[in-house]
């Protein structure tokens, strides 16, 4: 049974680690478990290291199970290794790609020193600037999914003027224009970002693909346009023609309605909520 300890006032707390062992002991953590949520583009990057190294693991959304994994973000991703959790998703690739499975499958980073060095800073620049067009989340307090735009992407569905919108795109395409820059740097004329094989920077940026694509059905920009970043374009071809993304990535068409229904909810709130103060 877990451990409750007595807070100063009487509050009654739980103890995390006799909690660990509690959820051990129901979640049976000889394999690999990673916790996520559909169709959150930091989960799907794990799952697609894990599917490129040919692992195995089982996807679950237990919430009391996330809380004691990860206490302090209480978001996904969450690997469970051994019965211990690794937080954070670049740091799971990290430990996935070369710190506990560096001979299995795809070699994901490259054996030059410079070369590893080059990608860590892409995989870091695509998380800095923002190529996630919208961040799902899942609350623990009350086991829901939360979307939330991520600037600059924000404004492409919430500016409220035609200048605001287009200042929002015109930031996106200048990342994308750099990464397109990036991927002739580092394709060496080949595929992808990796070379000849796909790498941590594939597995960063193709995470989301059908993030970007939803979002170009979603307000008509061209996000990876043939006639502006014609790498990246052929890139997203050769990408989801691999085996691993056909069976990891999420369904664009499901994102769509995903996030328009989420749309449509915020909006009911945001009206309630006005309604509500006025009287």
């Amino acid at each position: 049974m877990r451990e409750r300890r007595k807070e100063p006032g009487g509050e009654e707390k739980i103890d995390l680690n006799a909690r660990m062992d509690e959820l051990a002991e129901i979640a049976g953590w000889d394999e690999l478990k990673l916790l996520g949520t559909w169709p959150s583009p930091f989960v799907t990057r794990v799952e697609l290291a894990l599917a490129l190294k040919g692992l195995s693991q089982d996807l679950v959304g237990m919430s009391d199970l996330l809380l004691a994994s990860n206490p302090v973000h209480k978001k996904v991703p969450v690997l469970i290794h051994n019965g211990k959790p690794i937080c954070e998703s670049r740091i799971i690739l990290e430990y996935i790609i070369d710190e506990v499975f560096p001979v299995d499958g795809a070699a994901l980073l490259p054996a030059d020193p410079y070369d590893w060095a080059v990608a860590r800073f892409w995989a870091a620049y695509i998380d800095d600037k923002a190529m996630c067009p919208f961040a799902i989340t899942h609350a623990m307090a009350d086991n829901v999914h939360a979307v939330h735009f991520v600037a600059p992407w924000a404004p492409m569905f919430k500016g409220k003027t035609e200048e605001e919108k287009a200042e929002g795109i015109k930031q996106i395409l200048a990342a994308v224009e750099t990464l397109e820059g990036a991927l002739k740097g580092c394709s060496k004329e080949k595929p992808f970002f990796g070379g000849g094989t796909v790498g941590l920077v594939d597995i960063m940026l193709g995470a989301h693909i059908p993030g970007v694509r939803a979002t170009e059905v979603l307000t008509g920009a061209k996000i990876f346009n043939a006639a502006i970043t014609p790498l990246l374009a052929s890139w997203t071809e050769h990408f989801g023609e691999l085996d691993a993304p056909k069976k990891v990535l999420p369904d664009v068409d499901g994102m769509v309605e995903y996030v328009k229904r989420r749309h449509a909810q915020w909006a009911a709130a945001g009206a309630a909520a006005a309604a509500a103060s006025k009287s």
